[in-house]
């Protein structure tokens, strides 16, 4: 695992993605929990596509943890390996145009999971 940053490829260090697993836990806690109580409910099928947005958010969780990216700091053009807080700028433009097309990788994959796992709950 590299501790540095490496354009499109690393961009975070060992907290800022043990922050982003968390967050992919509870996005599947909260999207598990909203499933069960919309399957039982008596609300109209159609409501179970609002889990494609805690489902979306945990893939995104789960999906920057595993590459070691965090998307908005592609966007952003920052990186950082210490503490929380202390992000750096990055100065090349090829660089940051690397993160950028990393980050909308990312988004596009959270976004469809987040929509596939909203389609299979309409469909149960």
């Amino acid at each position: 695992m590299t501790h540095q940053y490496v354009a499109g490829t690393c961009n975070i260090g060992p907290e800022e993605i043990a922050m982003r697993r968390r967050f992919g836990h509870v996005g599947v806690v909260t999207t598990a929990a909203l499933a069960a109580a919309l399957i039982r409910s008596d609300l109209h099928p159609a409501w179970r596509l609002t889990l494609a947005l805690p489902a979306t958010g945990a893939a995104a969780g789960y999906l920057q943890a595993r590459e070691r990216f965090c998307a908005d700091f592609g966007w952003r053009g920052v990186y950082n390996f210490g503490r929380r807080g202390l992000e750096h700028q990055i100065t090349a433009d090829q660089d940051l145009a690397q993160d950028r097309r990393k980050a909308l990788q990312i988004a596009t994959a959270s976004g469809a999971i987040g929509v596939g796992v909203a389609l299979v709950a309409l469909l149960a």
